[in-house]
């Protein structure tokens, strides 16, 4: 019977125990926390959005898009579906976005540990796993009260993103020992840090928007969505999702701002003539309260200081020059960022194990003979929306399976 070591109780070293097991090895699974899947339990605000049926290439990043590329075709969301449902989980479908019905990460957790039981999985918690060595085919696994041994080792050990849950970046270690590359890791989705003084005034609104990052004042990519607005940083989805962007362009030492497009379905043109016929009907207004019922009260504020009105500037006093500067303060609302939060805030990281070090089609290692990888270990994240959980059961199950091979 093969022995197989899976270093990691996340959400990929669950899926990689579960099908080696039923595959026919013997599985260990080492785990640091105290507890499998501790991450597993805050996925999707406690709700565990576990994949998504768009899984268009564009919403994952690696340096190695080809290889990626390969790898997820091989275990798509339908095979993630179909393996929950037998596990128990119903699926509920929000515009694409997957979660249990009873809208319970628990659940999520709770069926994959009781098929790993059912199973026979033995899973050791609280275990820190020094140094790993292969000798004469066999690898020890080296912890500081034993040493395991087996012919296959998995290693899952997550990145540094939301080390409270477990990913401390111990594996990055592990993984250089034994020859493999590590891409610099980076925080992603997660807020961008600003010093802007509007930010105090602002904090807490969450407002409908297109955030645009600019690199060295090139556009590099946007996401719409809620923004929500704090008193140092800027976050919501649409943040999370440039984060990682704006991560590597301040890596590379450029200078990064954010826009924020308040009324993304307007174009200026036809913003600038929609104020106009507003002013028609309401422009005995001042021009806070002209704004009312397009923002709130503190954002119309913002947006006047930005355009310098005067408190007693109604809007049928309006100039052509102050309807076009107030149009370009709604569609182009710069806010200047210096950095990202830390990875204790990152829903997960950039960089990892380069994938060009390992074989798309069964997640081994093109340097040690045995060694298997998967999840968030490797060089590849994800968008918001479940994509980071469905490379965790796709790159999870091509290492399960692989080692019974």
């Amino acid at each position: 019977m093969m022995r197989v070591i899976i270093i990691g109780g996340g959400a990929s070293g669950l899926m990689a125990a579960i099908t080696a097991a039923r595959g026919g090895a013997k599985v260990t699974i080492l785990e640091h926390q105290n507890q499998v899947g501790k991450k597993i339990l805050v996925t999707g605000n406690g709700r565990c959005n576990f994949t998504n049926t768009d899984q268009d290439l564009s919403h994952y990043h690696s340096e190695n898009l080809l290889n990626m590329a390969m790898i997820l075709k091989q275990y798509t969301c339908q095979d993630t579906i179909m393996f929950f449902k037998d596990l128990g989980i119903f699926s509920k479908n929000r515009n694409g976005y997957l979660y249990p019905h009873s809208d319970a990460a628990s659940a999520v957790l709770e069926v994959l540990r009781m098929e790993c039981e059912h199973l026979k999985v033995k899973i050791a918690c609280q275990i820190e796993v020094e140094s790993i060595v292969k000798c004469d085919g066999v690898f020890q696994v080296n912890t500081p009260g034993w040493t395991y041994e087996a012919e296959k080792v998995i290693l899952a050990t997550g990145s540094k993103a939301a080390p409270a849950t477990g990913s401390d970046g111990s594996g990055y270690a592990l993984a250089q020992s034994l020859g493999h590359t590590v891409i610099e890791p980076y925080p992603a989705l997660v807020q961008l840090l600003s010093k802007d003084k509007c930010l105090n005034a602002l904090a807490g609104l969450r407002v409908d928007a297109r955030a645009i990052l600019f690199a060295d004042d090139r556009p590099v990519i946007s996401n719409r969505g809620e923004v929500q607005l704090n008193a140092n940083n800027i976050s919501g989805i649409p943040v999370f999702q440039i984060s990682a962007d704006a991560a590597k362009a301040l890596a590379a030492g450029k200078k990064c701002h954010v826009v924020l497009d308040f009324l993304p379905d307007f174009t200026e043109e036809l913003l600038v003539n929609f104020m106009k016929q507003r002013i028609s009907t309401g422009g005995y207004k001042s021009a806070v309260n002209f704004l009312t019922g397009l923002f709130s009260k503190k954002l119309s504020e913002i947006l006047c200081e930005r355009c310098k009105f005067s408190k007693k500037l109604i809007a049928e006093k309006f100039t052509e020059d102050d309807i076009t500067n107030l149009c370009k303060q709604i569609k182009n609302f710069k806010i200047q960022t210096y950095g990202t939060n830390g990875f204790e805030h990152a829903q997960c990281c950039g960089g990892g194990v380069s994938l060009d070090e390992i074989d798309p089609f069964t997640m081994e290692s093109l340097k040690v003979s045995g060694l298997h990888f998967c999840g968030e270990l490797l060089d590849v994240h994800g968008d918001c929306g479940g994509y980071n959980l469905q490379w965790a059961w796709t790159s999870g199950y091509l290492a399960g399976k692989a080692v019974n091979d």
